[in-house]
């Protein structure tokens, strides 16, 4: 009922609220941040931000008793403490054996312990106080410390060593404080959107940030498939130009590609040319699984256990073949059955693509999918020089604070993360990739393929990443130079995207968007 005070979440999020007062604030909700604090504060029935921060310090030591944390935050509390010293007088660096204690052997074998004792070293200035968790599974952590955010992964046994670890720097570090112009729109943009992007401009240190989004078309007599999107951009296409980022500038689509490629399959399905549960050899010819039973399904739905090619070989001067990159025979060492996103799985469906309408990839799928849904803005350059016109440069956020320019490279393999794209051309995607099948298809695409296992791997349908609310289906990537997402709210179709020019998560600002 109206005025009823809301119900705190099961793990209640501190920094999430302190960003949605700073929102408000920003907004012209509110005079004063202490109104905003103090109104959110009334509206989850406590007389005081101190009293909302107490409630909230409460409830999550409630939940720990039953809900544990994720061995990751170990693993980052031991390396806060072994190296905040780092540098200092009488500090001595973890010798190799130290560092297997904590660091998986492939790990270590990508970085060996020299240059990782050197790298996080550099970090040692901000290795003071207390981790603010952001998102924790079982397996995962991503958690923020000063003016870094920690994305850290870890092995599946005990003592559950580091897997993967990455430390980036937001916008406390950046030395370039240039006030963004006003941001530039495009359609009905949401009243909530400006103020989002404007605090994770500033909060999450970023270049250039586009936010876009639509809803179905409410008169079916028409050929569009979704209203006109809206698109707001704030910040920079090119810092050293100062040009303006425009609703209309190109940004890199990695992971969403994976959606072209996917919505590319199905529609072969769709047309009896693929077999959804028969075997991904019987389609292929220029490689081959060294699994002749994984089916089409299986790789869909990312349960094949399909290897994926070395990080190092993702990008190139130019496209390569899929044999070049992987061999003419590829490994299926991962577990079979269990929620697993791989590259190279993404990649083998663009083979398929390709072996079947024996056309290469970008042209097949600009047919299947690129065109239908008047994607008019999108395409697949097979080298830096063919980048088309209007893109923006993509940028790193050296420990320094400094943008770092990110010459233009393409993604090896086109399927994975070739397309580039404009926010108004993705949210037609997302609106549109169900009309290009029949709706029992398209129903299934979107109903879980597999229970997670381990909890945390999630869920998935074809192609798409499934929510625990069974309401939302995501698809995301991060490229050297760019991070992409897309988001589609399966009840009503309502459609988000978010585009960045440099590699950093962008789950918060996600989040923010679901609610608007």
């Amino acid at each position: 009922m109206p005025g009823e005070p809301r119900s705190l979440p099961d793990r209640p999020n501190l920094r999430y609220l302190r960003i949605e007062a700073k929102r408000r604030l920003a907004a012209g909700e509110f005079p004063t941040l202490h109104d905003a604090q103090l109104a959110i504060a009334r509206e989850y029935g406590e007389p005081s931000w101190a009293a909302l921060k107490q409630a909230i310090g409460e409830a999550n030591e409630a939940t720990e008793e039953t809900e544990p944390d994720s061995p990751a935050l170990d693993q980052l509390r031991w390396l806060r403490d072994r190296f905040s010293g780092a540098g200092q007088p009488g500090w001595t660096a973890p010798a190799t054996g130290e560092l297997q204690e904590h660091f998986s052997e492939r790990f270590l074998a990508a970085l060996p312990p020299a240059r990782l004792v050197e790298a996080i070293s550099r970090m040692a200035a901000d290795l003071h106080g207390e981790f603010e968790v952001i998102r924790q599974v079982p397996l995962r952590a991503q958690v923020r410390l000063g003016d870094l955010e920690y994305m850290v992964a870890i092995e599946d046994d005990p003592p559950h060593r580091l897997a993967g670890l990455r430390a980036v720097p937001l916008g406390g570090k950046i030395r370039d404080h240039r006030e963004p112009a006003p941001p530039r729109t495009r359609g009905e943009v949401p009243a909530e959107v400006p103020a989002i992007a404007a605090a994770a401009l500033a909060e999450l240190g970023l270049a250039a940030l586009l936010l876009a989004g639509g809803a179905p078309a409410t008169n079916q007599a028409t050929d569009q498939v979704g209203a006109e999107p809206w698109v707001l951009a704030l910040g920079w296409a090119d810092l050293d130009r100062d040009e303006i980022l425009d609703p209309g500038h190109l940004f890199p689509a990695p992971g969403v590609t994976a959606m072209i490629t996917t919505t590319a399959v199905l529609r072969l399905v769709a047309d009896g040319r693929v077999g959804l549960d028969r075997p991904v050899n019987d389609h292929l010819r220029a490689v081959r699984l060294a699994d002749d039973t994984v089916t089409v399904r299986e790789v869909l739905a990312h349960t094949a256990g399909v290897d994926s090619p070395p990080a190092r070989s993702l990008y190139a001067d130019s496209v390569q073949d899929l044999a070049a990159v992987m061999g003419p025979v590829i490994a299926c060492s991962g577990p079979r059955g269990v929620v697993q996103p791989s590259n190279g799985g993404v990649a083998v469906l663009g083979q398929l693509v390709a072996d079947v309408t024996a056309q290469p990839y970008a042209e097949a799928v600009t047919g299947l999918v690129l065109r239908p849904l008047q994607m008019r803005d999108s395409s697949f350059p097979d080298r830096p020089g063919s980048v088309p016109a209007g893109a923006v440069t993509g940028y790193a956020l050296t420990l320094d604070g400094a943008f770092k320019v990110l010459p233009a490279r393409v993604p090896a393999l086109q399927a994975v993360a070739g397309m580039w794209s404009t926010g108004a051309d993705l949210v037609r995607l997302g609106l549109g990739w169900s009309s290009l099948l029949p709706e029992s298809l398209a129903h299934e695409a979107l109903t879980p393929q597999a229970e997670p296992a381990p909890p945390e791997s999630g869920r998935t349908g074809l192609g798409w990443l499934l929510g625990p609310d069974n309401d939302s289906a995501m698809i995301a990537g991060a490229g050297l130079d760019a991070t992409s997402y897309l988001a589609v709210r399966i009840s009503d179709g309502r459609t988000h995207v978010v585009l960045t020019s440099r590699m950093i998560p962008v789950n918060t600002i996600a989040d923010r968007l679901r609610e608007t």
